[in-house]
């Protein structure tokens, strides 16, 4: 019975290692949680955040100081989200199209 406990804590434990964190809610302890964001970038996050919730990657990229393309993919990798988004790349959102348009052909 205690080897049931311990293998049901320790499954809920990863799983909510992985859960994903809505950069428009997080707390700030929350976002320090994430892989890849220290108290500055945090910080930098938490005071465009105070100006509007972000809309997108874009938006966030756009306002936040050091978030870029290759650092998104990494945050984004790391659980963060964006209106409950992961990032996508513009080569990966040019494939969901062109995937479409094959399997529609066939």
């Amino acid at each position: 019975m205690f080897k049931r406990i311990v293998v049901a804590i320790t499954l809920l434990a990863s799983l909510s290692c992985q859960a994903a964190v809505e950069i428009n809610q997080a707390t700030e302890a929350e976002l320090d949680g994430i892989k890849g964001l220290g108290p500055s970038s945090t910080a930098r996050i938490l005071a465009a955040r105070h100006q509007g919730a972000f809309k997108d990657w874009n938006d966030v990229m756009r306002r936040v100081s050091g978030v870029r393309a290759a650092s998104a993919a990494k945050l984004s990798t790391a659980g963060l989200v964006v209106n409950g988004l992961p990032y996508e790349s513009a080569g990966e959102a040019a494939k969901v199209p062109q995937a479409a348009a094959s399997a529609a052909a066939k």
